[in-house]
């Protein structure tokens, strides 16, 4: 849709969201340029009631237009926040307003939805980005501390080679590796060496203060556009309770989280090391480039400490249970996700069954019918695929059956499957993409439609 001035209204917003230039302090020897929230990155954490309507004014002070989009809420198409659903941009200088019903209780998240193609300055590469904590009155237990922290990387730049050191998933089996391999050279990536969490790289900003014996509720956000992550907190366990905001059957200690882009998850952590430690990524480069905090137990004054935790394959089925929660669907999409190496200089193309967007009238459901979404990867990276306006079950993992993890996005491995069954319950047009920017931007994205 194009762009439309609305004029201001006449009452005054339950909240406000003002898109603006903002300078993110990294460090004191680092100060970098973005367009965030309400003037800062992240923007600010929004607590909402779930299923009481809100307005929200989104002012957007550039010259561009803007679209802010509502991840992981069942809410309506129109105040979705995407071009490909039909939501009104936020015009240049302009303004909406939004009602919206929050919806479900947990950890969800806000972000432009923009198109960001080859200018790194936009979309989910600049710093609009933050967390929205939707609470539904039930008791999440006695916590000393709740900590919302987002993962993110900065100053995105293109590099002809790109390991995937982070993606965790080359160990596993490789049950879609195609009959056939495409060799042609690799075209241009996106990647980053400049990391923080929430606004401050590593010995930037304050500490997290503990006191030994307290109970920490950890939020994570990995809010990146390019990487998926992998974050710990050296010398103690994370139980994790909730993924992409919803309760895990199953919850488990680990002793690392493995997080797509998009993802969420929930952790409690018993402060039971007393020290100055450090919890940060995994990756001995991105954190020492900034992706990691220190946390400081009481009256201890000492240099953090990094210890590398035990090494072990993330595995969704862990947090699950044995069997789905309701019988197969008899509905099935199959989808197979490829690249198309567009050699040095240029981009390459994803495509969805063997075409990239658009994919005219191929995703078609009936309200009220159950769906199974089999998700095959074809290529050499690992995928964060996230469907708008839906929670899905994961059922299958690898070949590995399961089912209980309700999710809004799940990380497709290297050269691997997941299967998904959801219900067609929000009708409207939903956006179904990779979330790494780049992907989505060239190819990587289906519209699924209600008949």
């Amino acid at each position: 849709m194009p762009p439309q001035n609305v004029p201001a209204p006449t009452t005054k917003a339950d909240y406000e969201l003002r898109i603006a230039p903002v300078q993110v302090e990294l460090d004191p020897s680092r100060t970098l340029s973005t367009i965030g929230y309400n003037g800062q990155a992240p923007g600010p954490l929004l607590r909402l009631k779930a299923g009481k309507p809100v307005s929200i004014d989104i002012i957007n002070n550039t010259d561009t237009p803007e679209l802010v989009h509502w991840h992981g809420m069942l809410i309506p198409p129109e105040v979705d926040g995407t071009e490909e659903e039909g939501s009104p941009y936020v015009p240049p200088h302009g303004r909406s307003r939004i009602t919206l019903t929050p919806g479900p209780a947990g950890l969800r998240w806000y972000h432009s939805h923009a198109m960001a193609m080859d200018d790194l300055t936009k979309g989910g590469y600049s710093g609009q980005f933050g967390l929205v904590y939707v609470e539904d009155g039930n008791d999440k237990g006695a916590y000393d501390q709740e900590l919302f922290l987002s993962l993110r990387d900065w100053q995105p730049f293109f590099s002809g080679s790109m390991e995937d050191d982070d993606d965790d998933t080359h160990d596993a089996p490789m049950l879609e590796k195609p009959p056939h391999m495409n060799t042609d050279p690799n075209g241009l990536e996106v990647v980053s060496m400049t990391y923080s969490i929430n606004e401050k790289a590593l010995g930037g900003g304050e500490p997290i203060r503990v006191r030994e014996g307290q109970r920490v509720l950890i939020h994570f956000c990995n809010a990146s556009a390019i990487e998926n992550r992998r974050v710990a907190l050296a010398g103690h366990q994370m139980r994790v309770i909730g993924m992409d905001g919803n309760p895990v059957p199953t919850p488990k200690l680990v002793d690392s989280v493995f997080l797509g882009a998009g993802e969420r998850i929930d952790v409690e952590i018993t402060m039971n090391k007393p020290g100055v430690w450090i919890l940060g990524s995994t990756e001995k480069m991105v954190r020492e480039s900034g992706l990691g905090v220190v946390v400081e137990y009481a009256g201890q004054k000492k240099q953090p400490t990094w210890v590398d935790p035990k090494k072990f394959p993330w595995d969704y089925s862990s947090f699950g249970i044995a069997a789905p929660t309701l019988p197969a669907p008899k509905n099935i999409l199959d989808m197979r996700f490829e690249k198309i190496p567009r050699g040095m200089g240029k981009f390459n193309v994803w495509t969805v069954n063997g075409t990239p967007y658009p994919h005219e009238k191929e995703f078609v459901l009936q309200r009220g019918e159950r769906y199974r979404l089999i998700m095959r990867n074809w290529s050499d990276d690992a995928h964060p695929m996230h469907l708008h306006r839906h929670i899905w079950e994961l059922v299958e993992i690898n070949g590995k059956p399961m089912g209980g993890l309700m999710k809004d996005t799940v990380v497709i491995p290297y050269y691997g499957r997941a299967v998904v069954d959801f219900t067609a319950d929000q009708p409207g047009l939903s956006l179904f993409h990779c979330h790494i920017q780049q992907h989505m931007d060239y190819g990587f994205k289906a519209l699924f439609r209600y008949a």
